[in-house]
């Protein structure tokens, strides 16, 4: 079928997921499109460009991150609606989750461009089915905002959610927020925070708010955080 095809067809988007962390983790589909398609569209030509020399793959690199994706979502679909292939990767993960990718997606339907997923890694699935907590619902958030105060009235308005609440955060403010956490939704509340999912140093806490507070207290905070926060009546 065309979607399962190792070979990339004119006119189309491809959005591609790569490693988090773990290189083995890039799926033998994807190390083929991302070697076929005339042109990849990337969050960091340097990041991309690294990974591409480690499989041994040579393309041509387009910038598309925050700062030029609404220009450049338009000029790459142009370029997809006369003929071209283009893959669409971010840094790490999955495109268009917290990471560019979405403007141009909606470019391409827009103009009713075909758009093909290449699944693979994620670090939002990848901790949802290590950590424990319930995951027949969930509401997925993305990075939470910098001030305090925004963020202690997240979890305020959330505090009686029925699903698994799951966000990405900095290591600049993951202490912080699971003390707030501690503060609004209490010590009890179970949490799960990840960090470098599939890498060397990969690092799971899960428990009680106030215990897994204490444990990062005592840990290195380098890294990119998952964090996820269970439902009020949820027990391990």
């Amino acid at each position: 079928m065309e979607n399962n095809s190792l070979t990339p067809r004119p006119g189309h988007l491809y959005v591609v997921a790569t490693p988090i962390g773990n290189l083995a983790d890039l799926t033998a589909r994807a190390r083929a499109i991302l070697g076929s398609v005339d042109l990849i569209a990337c969050e960091d030509t340097r990041t991309t460009g690294a990974l591409l020399t480690r499989i041994g793959v040579r393309k041509g690199l387009v910038a598309y991150h925050e700062h030029n994706e609404t220009e450049a979502a338009e000029r790459l679909a142009a370029e997809i609606a006369a003929g071209k292939s283009i893959a669409v990767v971010s840094d790490a993960g999955t495109p268009a989750l917290s990471d560019p990718g979405f403007r141009l997606v909606r470019a391409c339907r827009r103009r009713g461009l075909p758009v093909v997923p290449v699944p693979g890694p994620s670090a939002l699935t990848a901790v949802l089915s290590a950590s424990g907590l319930p995951t027949n619902g969930f509401l997925y958030v993305g990075f939470l905002p910098p001030k305090s105060a925004a963020r202690i009235a997240f979890f305020t308005r959330y505090q009686d959610f029925d699903y698994t609440l799951a966000l990405y955060e900095s290591c600049h403010r993951i202490d912080k927020a699971v003390a707030e956490i501690v503060a609004t939704l209490g010590a009890n509340r179970v949490l799960c925070v990840a960090k470098e999912v599939t890498k060397l140093y990969e690092t799971f806490w899960v428990g009680a708010a106030v215990d897994v507070r204490s444990r990062l207290a005592q840990a290195s905070l380098k890294g990119e955080f998952v964090l996820l926060i269970a439902p009020k009546d949820f027990e391990l």
